[in-house]
């Protein structure tokens, strides 16, 4: 898969209610002086209080939109393909299961695949980090489980909050077979990402990626 990508497994904006170095280094991936970013809060069903979080803090800093594919007021944008017009994808927490469910009825996969294929940045936090693996941790049915469902536009899986809350680390450890780093989950590769962590971008065969394995 080609495109950049940065993961969060916990933080940012979500957490502390305004932009945190971390929002700042994904506004810096885009290369972009006043990047156009675009919110996607599907996870929370468009929760309108999250979304008035996020255009709160981002007011002034750059150009924000929301897709609202719950079609909530006042957020005119309910078409899917305006992605394709913004530098950044920010994808907000909630339930992972859901926002598969939805984005798949919306036809978002394929439209969110060419917008790496343009050098959209895709951002997200928690919930909208599990959707680009192939697989994460949930707590979408209950109790956390794995979720061998992503989209699978990054290889291996997802554990958000591991580092920062008590259901992020206790029954992952069991899912990783004796002698192995890899949960079982999807092939490939498994990846830990701690709240509130990110790398600089890297380069490699399939694109550049900025991420951080906790």
């Amino acid at each position: 898969m080609t495109g950049t990508f940065v993961t969060l497994g916990g933080g940012g904006v979500s957490a502390a209610g305004r932009i945190t170095p971390i929002d700042e280094l994904i506004l810096s991936v885009s290369a972009t002086h006043r990047p156009r970013v675009c919110f996607m809060s599907t996870a929370s069903g468009d929760d309108v209080e999250y979304v008035a979080w996020f255009e709160r803090a981002f007011e002034g800093r750059d150009r924000t939109s929301v897709l609202s594919l719950f079609c909530r007021r006042p957020w005119g944008d309910t078409d899917p393909s305006m992605v394709l017009e913004r530098d950044v994808i920010h994808v907000g927490g909630g339930s992972t299961a859901n926002l598969l469910a939805v984005w798949r009825l919306h036809g978002l996969p394929d439209i969110l695949a060419q917008a790496a294929e343009n050098g959209v940045v895709l951002a997200g936090v928690s919930a909208g980090v599990n959707t680009w693996f192939e697989g994460s941790s949930t707590d979408s049915f209950g109790p956390l489980a794995p979720l061998r469902d992503g989209r699978g536009m990054l290889p291996g899986s997802a554990c958000p909050h591991y580092v920062g809350e008590e259901t992020g680390s206790g029954p992952v450890a069991g899912w990783w077979p004796k002698g192995s780093s890899r949960p079982d989950t999807p092939p490939t590769t498994g990846s830990r990402w701690s709240g509130g962590a990110a790398n600089w971008p890297r380069r490699s065969a399939n694109g550049r990626e900025a991420g951080h394995s906790g």
